[in-house]
């Protein structure tokens, strides 16, 4: 626990690429090989489950701690951190624990999970006892299921592959699936990440996920068109499904297995080749069109899923690569090539069984750039979010690199709206101490009854320099405080942008937006200026197929 905490601490103190690399490094030369699992789980985006309710939590603390409601309120407030606040009103602890992070999480942090809830205060205050103060912030994010640090996954690979001597590609295949949450890290799987000799691949795995760079500049500056597939840029899941004898899985980008989830798709697996591995996108697609994110949302995180839900939003698998034929990997051969081969196993599985949930992403055939750019004007209209450009000879890489391959994605600007700020709450990590995470607001009626009605939340998109100038602003013009929430004078008007729209009636705007984040601050307008509900409700989906119907 302690070696992982200094690690923690390490990554979250410096921006430096090099510096955490170098840290991880250190760690991984150190650490047992239980505790190593359970870190690189953690790190590269592993999530614990919360163990402690957090009323139980606060409770614990205050009794632990002597102070009164109000005045650990006021510690958090001034810290922006529960854990860290929690690591710094405590009692010095008495005790000495060199127990590593393994047995910190599978023998001490589980077992609290569902406990009698004197149990969980008991072995809380003999945790905090053997802890301290960065051990203690440590465990705070662990039981609170929040942990969260400053480093890629990326970087972790690049430190497993630095520290065993193993290819850092060849460690990001290993490490596919180690994020999901049903099974747990150990040192045999550990093991298997960084051992040079072993070159299996698990049946059921997936390979890493090819990512594609934003286009930046003109299209035209990649040359001739006739070099690259163009095919229509989707908005659902992202998902790998593989096929081998002994059954069929549907991986999420996100590492997650997916396949009760999907049972349409699962049904697709099992008609597929033995030994196939398929790149594509989920979506619910009617009408020969995709619906938005939105519909598909509805099945998403649902333990359940009832015939009325599937015949709302069900669910088709658009296939755009072929990864895997007949057990051979074959990610190395042209996108060109692959592509044939993946038209010809899908048209025999749909001559088999037309009524499966299968279809191929359809090539975008156009003669220049001035061609494409001006069908990309049509993507929200035909329910999508631009293109995907892949050159006909690339190779299907490993993450966001283009040594061995190139795709781009050229998508459309996003919407934006101008809104003022509201509401505000500190940020996390090395941003605790600023109010960084902000709620928006746009104006709703009209005359004297013009009011701001919040309707969305970002944290990103200024310059730390901006972030603090707000910060200072936010404390100025504070009206009022609850919990750690602070209502502001609107003085401050920002372009908000975002990906997607949707009505929602879990929003008092009525209005849920995808993806937001601050594009720019407007300085130049007043608050008066800002967009109005009318507005946003202007750029829902059945408004804007209503204007292009007309």
């Amino acid at each position: 626990m302690k070696r992982f905490a200094r690690l923690y601490g390490e990554l979250d103190a410096t921006t430096s690429t090099s510096a955490k690399l170098a840290a991880l490094e250190r760690y991984y030369a150190q650490a047992p090989a239980a505790d190593a699992a359970w870190a690189t789980y953690f790190l590269s985006g592993g999530k614990p489950r919360q163990v402690v309710p957090s009323r139980l939590l606060r409770d614990s603390v205050l009794r632990a701690s002597g102070l009164d409601d109000w005045m650990l309120e006021e510690c958090y407030l001034a810290v922006g951190d529960f854990s860290e606040t929690v690591s710094l009103v405590l009692p010095p602890p008495t005790l000495e624990d060199d127990t590593g992070l393994a047995e910190w999480v599978e023998q001490r942090l589980a077992p609290l999970r569902g406990a009698d809830a004197a149990l969980i205060e008991d072995k809380l205050r003999e945790y905090w006892d053997r802890l301290g103060t960065a051990e203690r912030f440590l465990l705070g994010k662990l039981i609170g299921g929040a942990f969260r640090v400053g480093v890629s996954k990326l970087l972790v690979q690049r430190a497993l592959a630095s520290h065993s001597g193993v290819d850092a590609k060849t460690v990001a295949q290993r490490m596919m699936g180690y994020t999901d949450g049903n099974t747990a890290p150990t040192a045999e799987r550990f093991a298997g990440l960084i051992d040079a000799a072993d070159s299996r691949r698990e049946s059921g795995q997936p390979y890493p996920f090819f990512l594609a760079h934003q286009l930046g500049a003109a299209p035209a500056t990649l040359g001739d068109i006739a070099q690259w597939m163009v095919e229509w840029k989707y908005d659902g899941i992202r998902a790998q499904v593989v096929r081998h004898n002994e059954g069929t899985w549907i991986w999420s980008r996100g590492e997650e297995l997916v396949t009760d989830r999907f049972p349409e798709i699962a049904a697709v697996g099992a008609a597929l080749p033995a030994g196939t591995v398929i790149d594509g996108e989920i979506l619910v697609w009617r009408d020969e069109r995709p619906l938005p994110f939105a519909v598909l949302q509805k099945r998403i995180g649902r333990k359940t899923l009832t015939k009325a839900i599937l015949a709302e939003a069900p669910a088709t698998l658009v296939a755009y690569d072929l990864l895997e034929e007949a057990g051979k990997d074959i990610r190395p051969l042209p996108q060109r090539e692959r592509r044939q081969r993946l038209e010809s196993i899908v048209a025999g599985v749909r001559a088999q069984a037309p009524e499966l949930a299968l279809r191929v992403s359809p090539l975008v055939q156009t003669s220049s750039w001035d061609e494409l750019a001006a069908l990309r004007t049509q993507s929200r209209a035909r329910g999508v979010e631009g293109f995907m450009l892949k050159r006909v000879d690339a190779a299907y890489g490993v993450g966001r690199t283009k040594d061995v391959g190139t795709w781009w994605k050229w998508k459309i600007d996003p919407y934006s709206v101008d809104c003022v700020l509201v509401y505000a709450q500190h940020g996390s990590g090395r941003r605790a101490s600023l109010y960084t995470d902000f709620t928006f607001a746009v104006w709703d009626g009209a005359g004297n009854d013009r009011k701001l009605v919040p309707f969305a939340k970002a944290y990103s998109g200024l310059t730390d320099e901006e972030f603090r100038e707000v910060d200072a602003i936010i404390r100025r013009t504070t009206i009022e405080k609850f919990g750690p929430v602070r209502s502001v004078t609107p003085t401050l008007v920002f372009e908000l942008g975002f990906e997607g729209i949707q009505r929602s009636s879990r929003h008092k705007s009525g209005i849920a937006v995808r993806f937001p984040r601050m594009l720019r601050w407007r300085r130049d307008k007043a608050i008066a200026e800002a967009n109005t509900l009318a507005d946003l409700n202007e750029l829902l989906p059945e408004a804007t197929a209503r204007g292009h119907a007309g």
